[in-house]
């Protein structure tokens, strides 16, 4: 199951609040690659339909029902230290024979 750490909840938090936009959520997308997807986050207001809501402490995270499935058993975190900091999809990431049906030549 997706999750969502109790840092990423809260600095989402703050920077929808920064922006003027609190209450709105977070909403990760996959785009298909050659083999394997490549996922983005935006900030979002509303659910779309089919959209999967996942919610911690207040803070909501949208996808489609597709991006969900891919990203079973995966956390969304927050990282930082000296030189950088960003939110980061942590755990198990769909690859090659997870769905590409063995296009990439393994």
């Amino acid at each position: 199951m997706f999750s969502i750490s109790a840092k990423a909840a809260e600095k989402a938090k703050v920077i929808l609040k920064n922006e003027g936009k609190e209450g709105w959520g977070l909403r990760i997308f996959s785009t298909e690659g050659s083999c394997s997807p490549s996922f983005g986050l935006d900030i979002d207001e509303t659910l779309q339909e089919g959209d999967e809501v996942i919610e911690k402490d207040g803070l909501k995270v949208y996808m489609t029902k597709q991006t969900f499935d891919m990203l079973n058993d995966v956390e969304l975190d927050y990282y930082e230290d000296e030189e950088q900091e960003g939110f980061v999809l942590k755990g198990p990431m769909p690859s090659c024979g997870s769905g590409c049906g063995g296009s990439c030549g393994v």
